[in-house]
């Protein structure tokens, strides 16, 4: 692709850009630094710094073996091309021997809060560990760029964000990329991970961007974020994203990253370009046409969708209710859904919400008050298609199960299209993201333990797949709850099955004799009966949908939902 069409290309990206905005919170427009890597031969002296000093023992951490040089044969720029080499080839350095060479590259420039965008193609070979990521300025680490002068903190209290990691999760499928954050309350095999699958990353170039804002942290592939970090409640301990942090590239090898195999000779990751953005235009002007709406509402959650214009971009929306105070911040123009979560089910709340701009401008009138009251949840199972990121083509199903003071989480993702398919459970309030486990198929599970017996709790599952990721709703469950449905009686006839999703035909399994299926709309309109079902019923008139599916055996009866399809 290159330099020559490189005016042609700035305009393509700014105009595909702007398709992922709504993803983030704040967008990011001007191009504050870069490199293009325009001039063949050494890397630019200017933009970046050769990280070769050991630390203390001699060897590099999580058991890497290699040594990190200034050789040209480990770091070169080659017609447009930033390459960073590992090499198997003995090297002495430091009075230390090692088997392995690579380098590894510190960033001149240090920001707060902007988007990174790196385009590269990145090497899976057994034993690699290619990275792009950031460390806090004010990291004391000997041998850093900006340690002589600014090192006075140690790892993990300055902050560490990854935002490409490949080859050390070696229970991923091939060509998992993953993202990360380090900080004091959370490092080293941290939670605080997300990642997503993407196509060949050998041979194909991925644009990783990193959107960081004062509120949120979102990792996109090829611009569609896959994972946010955004603690509730931000501390020191676990927001330590409040100073400068610069730039590093750099292939590690082995240790965590794995053996490496004898036949290994060397591997590279190639970089197209390494762009940051943040806004530098002074802003003035407030904004307009605010509105604001309830959503979705369960027994401990309130949607709340939010909508202004600004000159700049991003609305920043305050919500204050029962004595506390949360922000979020969307795109302007663009409905921002904020799930205000851990209220009290069949409760009234009032919302009183701001809109500014983040130079502090405020809408005219603020504050817009909206009134709601929260439902009584008794969802325990069921199919759905709705999604808070991507998209569902069929839907999933989910199932919650108290045992105990345990909680047995069950997703199924139905969409039949994707490959590749892994799952993470995400509690909504703190966020956190954890990987489940793969049952069969497309089904996944897992289990969240010590939970107290009638409280509340919110998760939404996310599936990664090649080429993408889709996320479900959150759904609130109450611990304890079996969730019976009207005058469901326990018993075998809650044991029956079908398949579901379903079109044309439904096909019913059940220990039990069927006297009559009645389906009904989620309106609670009857729109189908049957008498005297034997395994399949003819549902082919009716649309595509959620339904609700009523099943009786003599004096007994269960509910349970049907999406049609």
């Amino acid at each position: 692709m290159k330099k020559s069409t490189c005016f042609q290309i700035f305009i393509f990206f700014f105009l595909v850009t702007p398709r992922s905005f709504a993803q983030v919170d704040v967008v990011y427009n001007d191009l504050v630094w870069s490199d293009e890597f325009d001039a063949d031969g050494a890397v630019n002296a200017t933009n970046w710094h050769h990280q070769t000093q050991l630390p203390g023992g001699g060897g590099w951490f999580n058991g890497e073996v290699q040594h990190y040089t200034n050789q040209l044969a480990n770091s070169f720029v080659n017609t447009g091309f930033l390459n960073i080499k590992a090499i198997k080839e003995p090297y002495t350095d430091q009075g230390v021997t090692k088997q392995y060479t690579s380098a590894r590259l510190n960033s001149k420039f240090a920001f707060l809060y902007g988007r990174v965008d790196v385009r590269a193609k990145i090497p899976t070979h057994q034993g690699t560990w290619p990275a792009i990521w950031l460390l806090g300025k004010n990291v004391n680490e000997d041998g850093g760029f900006f340690d002589a002068q600014f090192g006075t903190t140690n790892w993990p209290t300055c902050g560490e964000i990854d935002m490409m990691e490949h080859g050390i999760t070696s229970n991923e499928p091939t060509n998992y990329v993953q993202s990360a954050l380090h900080t004091p309350s959370s490092f080293g095999n941290t939670v605080n991970i997300g990642g997503t699958v993407a196509t060949d990353l050998v041979n194909n170039y991925h644009v990783y961007s990193m959107n960081w804002s004062p509120f949120q942290i979102t990792f996109l592939l090829d611009g569609v974020a896959y994972y946010t970090y955004n603690p509730a409640i931000k501390t020191p301990s676990n927001w330590p994203f409040y100073a400068e942090q610069y730039l590093l590239l750099n292939i590690a090898m082995g240790g965590v990253a794995g053996n490496i195999p004898a036949s290994f000779t060397d591997a590279s990751m190639v970089v197209d370009y390494v762009r940051v953005y943040q806004n530098t235009i002074p802003d003035t002007e407030s904004p307009t046409n605010f509105t604001a709406a309830t959503g979705t509402i369960s027994g401990s959650t309130v949607e709340l969708l939010l909508n202004a214009n600004d000159n700049s971009g991003t609305v920043l929306y305050t919500i204050n209710y029962n004595g506390t105070t949360t922000t979020a911040a969307g795109t302007a123009g663009i409905q921002k859904s904020v799930m205000v979560s851990g209220l009290v089910p069949n409760t009234d709340y009032t919302f009183s919400i701001a809109a500014t701009d983040l130079a502090g401008n405020a809408f005219a009138n603020n504050p817009i008050v909206l009134n709601a009251t929260t439902a009584t949840s008794t969802e325990c199972s069921g199919t759905d298609t709705q999604a808070i990121q991507g998209n569902f083509t069929t839907g999933y199903n989910y199932e919650f199960e108290t045992i105990g003071t345990d909680v047995k989480i069950t997703f199924e993702l139905l969409d039949t299209n994707q490959v590749g398919v892994v799952a993470y459970l995400w509690k909504q309030s703190p966020f956190s993201e954890v990987q489940m486990s793969n049952v069969s198929g497309n089904i996944f599970t897992k289990t969240i333990t010590n939970q107290t017996s009638g409280s509340n709790i919110n998760y939404a599952v996310k599936f990664a797949f090649a080429g993408g990721l889709a996320v479900t709703k959150y759904f609130t469950y109450i611990v304890g709850n079996n969730c019976t449905l009207g005058t469901e009686i326990p018993s075998k006839l809650n044991t029956f099955t079908f398949k579901n999703p379903a079109k044309d035909i439904l096909e019913i399994q059940s220990e039990l004799p069927i006297d009559k299926i009645e389906i009904y709309s989620m309106t609670g309109v009857l729109v189908k009966t049957a008498t005297e079902v034997k395994s399949s019923i003819d549902i082919s008139a009716l649309s595509e949908g959620m339904y609700l599916l009523t099943v009786y055996s003599g004096s007994e009866k269960s509910v349970k939902k049907l999406l049609i399809k």
